[in-house]
């Protein structure tokens, strides 16, 4: 998987995932080097090295890359004539110390002390892990991961520059860029952060109340307004009969405080982030409903996010960023990673919970808060590419509930802030395999969504508010 994986070693897969610091072939053999300090100091040793080599190894794998395509052809190849005799032969009809030096000069980060915004919940998991474990440092960036209180504040924080990047909820750029209750600021997200990892909680009062046409009445609260979080609980009401805005309440509740505002009985549920969910079953004050993939199953939650007057005036910076929360997504998809993530993001500076909640969030084994354990592998998920189609189906939601009035060009807006082409490109050179397309249909309850056809889709809903 490594973008520095050695192209002339025979005996090595391109495309294979080795460990966090790059060094290791695989996370056991990378545990067993360095059991205490993890990546830390791997990563200052090899910091200390040449940084031409380091350049030189990226040049060297995309050039044998484009020329064996497969790892079988490579591997024949280097055995029959050798590695130094291969690295001679290339070097004499492609300029590799050029090619190396234009490299590093252009990939070389405009900034390297950079400020990114996160909000404590595991749906953050890449952008917080990518601090500890080393994923920043790896790609020449010393980036302070900065706790947030609320979705506002980190959205007022990022946009007034105090943060050069953000964690944010995957419809938030969208409602940016569009000028959703305030001026427009083109925004754009180069990675999603995570798939399903939310729920629906309820009170341990309201256990006998488990069909949702029972619920009129009932107070809900949600993170912000333009989350996924608000359309996909607006959506399972709508589908069970109750209108959300005139049969129950549902405000805006920043998620570290949801357990405190169950506790003291002022909503009688939420839909929230996994470790909040956790969080308040752990303390006893509720129980899960249901997880949010039985709504949606692969649902996007949050997003990393840029402003596009960043990515235009440091775009090294930006590309490096990326591809740094793309290398700890994908470290965060392995499953026999979860453990050692949930120790790196429990302490107080992080998610500041305790590791047996992030631990039920992260390997999908869990107390559901009413007797019972449950197994769910993906519960929660970790997938960068940012999905067209996922921004289509929010833009029909915001419609759909009045906060976009008139027409709507979702193909236009969908490509102009999800960053599929490019982010497709930035896998492809780190040896990732991403989607062909940047579109695709699924499933929400049952209801099979088209992006090509929105209008479609929005017209067939029955609930909807009306403008």
């Amino acid at each position: 998987m490594s973008t520095f994986d050695d192209p002339f070693d025979s005996s090595r897969e391109l495309s294979r995932v080795g460990c966090v610091c790059g060094q290791h072939r695989s996370a056991a053999e990378h545990d067993h080097a360095e059991r205490v300090l993890r990546c830390e100091e791997v990563q200052s040793q090899s910091q200390s090295q040449s940084e031409e080599k380091r350049y030189e190894g990226v040049v060297a794998s995309a050039l044998v890359r484009a020329m064996f395509p497969k790892d079988a052809a490579r591997r024949a190849f280097l055995k029959s004539v050798g590695a130094s005799t291969a690295l001679a032969a290339l070097s004499q009809f492609f300029p590799l110390q050029t090619a190396t030096e234009a490299f590093a000069e252009a990939g070389t980060p405009e900034k390297k002390d950079l400020k990114v915004g996160f909000i404590p919940i595991t749906c953050a998991t890449p952008i917080i892990m990518a601090a500890p474990l080393g994923f920043y440092a790896k790609h020449g960036l010393n980036v302070e991961v900065v706790k947030t209180a609320g979705w506002a504040v980190i959205r007022d924080k990022t946009i007034n520059k105090e943060y050069d990047a953000s964690h944010m909820l995957a419809p938030m750029p969208i409602a940016i860029t569009l000028g959703l209750g305030a001026q427009p600021i083109p925004f754009a997200v180069p990675a999603i952060e995570n798939i399903n990892g939310q729920g629906i909680v309820l009170a341990v009062k309201h256990k006998d109340k488990r069909n949702p046409a029972d619920w009129k009445g009932m107070k809900f609260a949600i993170p912000f307004d333009y989350s996924m979080h608000n359309y996909l609980l607006r959506y399972y009401l709508a589908e069970n009969g109750i209108d959300p805005d005139t049969d129950v309440q549902l405000r805006s509740v920043p998620p570290p405080e949801m357990v405190a505002n169950l506790r003291a009985d002022n909503i009688d549920g939420f839909l929230a982030p996994d470790n909040i969910c956790q969080r308040a079953i752990y303390d006893g004050v509720g129980f899960m409903h249901m997880l949010s993939k039985e709504i949606w199953d692969g649902h996007p939650c949050c997003s990393f996010a840029a402003s596009r007057e960043f990515i235009t005036e440091s775009p090294n910076s930006f590309a490096a960023l990326t591809r740094a929360i793309v290398d700890a997504t994908a470290y965060a998809s392995k499953a026999e990673n979860r453990k050692q993530i949930a120790e790196a993001i429990a302490p107080a500076n992080y998610i500041n919970a305790p590791v047996t909640v992030l631990e039920q969030v992260l390997t999908g084994t869990y107390a559901d808060g009413l007797g019972g354990i449950k197994t769910d592998a993906k519960r929660v998920d970790f997938d960068p590419f940012p999905w067209q189609s996922f921004a289509v189906w929010m833009l029909t939601q915001m419609k759909r509930w009045g906060q976009i009035k008139g027409d709507v060009d979702y193909k236009s807006v969908a490509e102009q802030v999800y960053l599929a082409t490019d982010t497709r490109k930035l896998m492809a050179e780190m040896g990732l395999a991403p989607p062909e397309t940047s579109y695709k249909s699924f499933s929400v309850m049952g209801k099979t969504f088209d992006p090509a056809k929105p209008e479609d889709y929005l017209a067939s809903f029955k609930i909807r508010k009306v403008t």
